[in-house]
C-alpha cells in the first residue's frame, strides 16, 4: 500500500483522492515527478490517498456488485464510496468531484476556480461506473474530454496537475502563467530557441530584435491567429472572422 503523506494543520491546499487503484499515485507524488510532484513533497500542498477497499465488506474487502436488471460488468457499490466521501470531507474543504463522461468538460477557468479555494476531493470511477445514489454525495460531475478511461484516476492526475501548478509558490517563475494557453483566452503564441538557424528555418526577426514593444505585438498576433485557425471555439464572435 502506498504511503500516504500526513497533512499538516496548516496546509494551505488539500486534495483527496478516492480510488480503487491507489497504487498508480506514489510515482505522481515525488519530487522527481515535475513541479506539481514537487509541491507535493516541500509540503506546499498535501494529498492524502483513500484506498476504496480500505471501506468495502468481507474478507476480500468488496466494493462492487453485479447490476440490477443484468449487464456486463460490474458496479462500484454505494456504501463504501460514500463512506470515503464522508472521511474526505470530514478533513478537507472544499467541493467534492465526480470524474465521470457525464461531467461537465472540465477548463482552465474550472482549475482557476479550484485553486483559489481551500482544497478538493476527487472520487475516481471503475469498472461500468457507480451506483447511481452516489451522485447525491457528489457537488459537481467533471470530465477531461469526450474519451472513455478505464478509470478516473489519469483523469484526476490531470485535474490535479492543472489546478495544484496555480498555486502561489509552485511555479518558479509565476508570469509563466499569465501568457501560457488559456490564460487570457487564446492559445499560446510559438516559442522559440537556439540554434537561431535549423534545419533551414530560421527564428523570425522580430524575436531577436530586442524591441520588446514589437514582441508583444508580434506574439499577440500569432496567438489570435493560431486561436483562429486552431480553436476558434475559444474566440468571442467577432474575434472568428
Amino acid at each position: 500500500m502506498p504511503r500516504r503523506p500526513h497533512p499538516e494543520p496548516t496546509a494551505p491546499f488539500a486534495v483527496e483522492v478516492i480510488t480503487l487503484v491507489p497504487d498508480l499515485w506514489p510515482v505522481l507524488l515525488g519530487s522527481g515527478a515535475g513541479l506539481v510532484g514537487a509541491a507535493f513533497a516541500e509540503g506546499k500542498t498535501r494529498l492524502t490517498l483513500n484506498p476504496l477497499r480500505h471501506f468495502g465488506k468481507g474478507k476480500h474487502h468488496a466494493v462492487d456488485d453485479a447490476p440490477f436488471g443484468g449487464g456486463a460488468g460490474m458496479v462500484l457499490a454505494a456504501p463504501p464510496l460514500c463512506a470515503a466521501i464522508a472521511l474526505a470531507k470530514s478533513r478537507t474543504p472544499g467541493p467534492v468531484l465526480l470524474l465521470t463522461p457525464r461531467g461537465a468538460r472540465f477548463t482552465q477557468k474550472d482549475a482557476q476556480a479550484l485553486a483559489a479555494g481551500p482544497g478538493m476531493t476527487l472520487v475516481c470511477g471503475r469498472y461500468e461506473g457507480l451506483d447511481e445514489r452516489v451522485r447525491r454525495y457528489v457537488d459537481r460531475e467533471l470530465s477531461v474530454g469526450d474519451v472513455v478511461l478505464s478509470g478516473g484516476d489519469p483523469a484526476a492526475w490531470c485535474m490535479i496537475d492543472a489546478v495544484v501548478r496555480l498555486r502561489p509558490g509552485v511555479l518558479g517563475n509565476s508570469a509563466s502563467l499569465e501568457e501560457e494557453s488559456f490564460a487570457a483566452g487564446l492559445l499560446e503564441y510559438p516559442q522559440y530557441t537556439r540554434p537561431a538557424l535549423f534545419d533551414g528555418v530560421a527564428v523570425p526577426e522580430v524575436l531577436r530584435s530586442g524591441d520588446h514593444a514589437a514582441v508583444s505585438r508580434w506574439r499577440r498576433a500569432q496567438a489570435l491567429e493560431l486561436t483562429r485557425r486552431l480553436r476558434p471555439d475559444l474566440l468571442p464572435k467577432d474575434d472568428k472572422s
